[in-house]
């Protein structure tokens, strides 16, 4: 404990509150002397006098201990530091919030894409028969991406995994989309015309 320290800020505190050593020690009921005798750092006041000065001065009595406002020094550093991190979030939440509204009107092109193209198809003799596959398998990566955007947007998620799980869902999502196309343009054909024709 910096005794010199701790009689420096005491009398830092007394010359804020505009008092004088008399002053004080009348307050106290201490003399005069002891007043000096602290603030010189020759003698400390008793624990309760410490407890009664913090109270008076309105400062923590761990701040007198110290011989510094050291509460009041963290407390605006924390509160920079909640600022800052209140800042950071709210940029992350813009960028996710931002890949939401894209991969919904991706989403939705997609979709109304998917149903022009199953109307128009007939009409080119099923040429266009890939088309709607391949909307529907980037609807799929849309929603892919907007679901799980949505899961880290609500916290559920960090960022690590969330661009892991993406990876893993549009890799399923895609394999599944080429079997399926497979099996459709090669297999069903046959098994319907053995069906319906051959049989």
């Amino acid at each position: 404990m910096d005794q010199i320290k701790i009689g420096a800020f005491l009398k830092e505190l007394r010359k804020e509150h505009e008092l004088s050593q008399e002053q004080l020690a009348d307050r106290f009921n201490v003399s005069s002397r002891s007043v000096s005798r602290w603030e010189n750092g020759n003698t400390m006041p008793d624990i309760s006098i410490m407890i009664e000065l913090a109270d008076f001065y309105d400062v923590d009595i761990r701040d007198l201990l110290r011989g510094e406002r050291k509460s009041e020094k963290m407390e605006k550093d924390l509160k920079e530091t909640l600022v800052m991190v209140a800042e950071y979030t709210e940029a992350e939440k813009a960028k996710i919030l931002n890949k939401v509204y894209v991969c919904g009107t991706g989403m939705l092109i997609t979709s109304i894409g998917s149903m022009l193209a199953y109307f128009i198809a007939p009409f080119f003799n099923g040429n266009m028969v890939l088309t709607p596959f391949l909307l529907i398998l980037a609807g799929g990566i849309f929603a892919i991406n907007t679901m799980l955007a949505g899961l880290q947007l609500k916290g559920r998620m960090s960022k690590k995994r969330n661009k892991k799980l993406i990876a893993i869902s549009v890799t399923v999502w895609v394999t599944l989309a080429v079997i399926i196309l497979f099996f459709v343009t090669f297999i069903l054909p046959k098994i319907l015309y053995n069906i319906f024709i051959g049989g």
